[in-house]
């Protein structure tokens, strides 16, 4: 992040914990229609991925004012990953298919406010430890009449990531991307510390994406995923970067 940072306007602050990353190896085909204007895809190992990550959303403010009545609730995304050069230098950051959220407010807030493709689902989380010998934690979401799940039982003390892991590559994003138009994007910066990641043990996954994402992202969906990460989470903070 440059030096001139600070002196961008903070969009968005609040807290983003206990983070399931549910990691997916994808054909960069299918993620071509969502690819934002300037920016390309970014290859890890590789490989183009998209991620599902569900997580709670904690004392939320917005310029600086508490999100009155929905200050904490769960999120579910689906994202990939990208990157653009400036001055010489890579930004590597994500880009959001759809964003669930239990409340209506928030989605249109988001949706109005900065152009992101977020929708209002019954939803559901869960944490908790066993003894202190496994941290669980799980994030549902209902489509229809069917309930959507990812879940996860982890060792219950976290350790920080190895330079060079998937851990790294899949939680040190700090930019995001969003398409607003065939040749408009919006950038913005995410800035938290390192997080740490729970050794995870075992975990679930039963998701019906088609209506929400489409014939060939529900496909994906359906597969062995590449990893599924558990991370902590800590603060954070977004600076509205601007058009580009």
């Amino acid at each position: 992040m440059s030096q001139t940072a600070s002196k961008r306007p903070v969009f968005l602050t609040g807290e983003w914990r206990k983070l399931i990353l549910v990691n997916y190896a994808v054909e960069p085909t299918i993620l071509e229609k969502y690819l934002p204007a300037k920016t390309e895809l970014d290859f890890w190992n590789g490989q183009t991925y998209i991620s599902l990550v569900g997580f709670m959303f904690l004392r939320t403010k917005v310029l600086g004012l508490p999100a009155v009545f929905h200050r904490e609730f769960p999120e579910v995304n689906l994202r990939f990953y990208v990157r653009r050069k400036v001055g010489g230098e890579w930004r590597r950051g994500v880009v959001f298919i759809k964003e669930l959220v239990p409340k209506p407010v928030i989605a249109l807030s988001a949706n109005v406010l900065y152009g992101e493709s977020y929708s209002t689902l019954p939803m559901r989380h869960a944490w908790g430890t066993a003894g202190g010998e496994e941290l669980k934690v799980a994030y549902e979401w209902k489509t229809g009449s069917s309930w959507s799940k990812i879940s996860a039982r982890a060792l219950p003390h976290p350790t920080p990531f190895l330079p060079g892991s998937e851990g790294e590559y899949f939680t040190e994003q700090p930019w995001g991307f969003t398409k607003i138009s065939r040749k408009t994007t919006l950038e913005y910066a995410v800035e938290h510390p390192a997080w740490q990641v729970y050794p995870v043990k075992e975990y679930e996954i039963q998701v019906d994406g088609e209506g929400l994402y489409g014939k060939a992202l529900a496909e994906v969906l359906k597969r062995q995923p590449k990893s599924v990460l558990v991370a902590e989470g800590s603060e954070i903070l977004v600076r509205m970067w601007g058009m580009i």
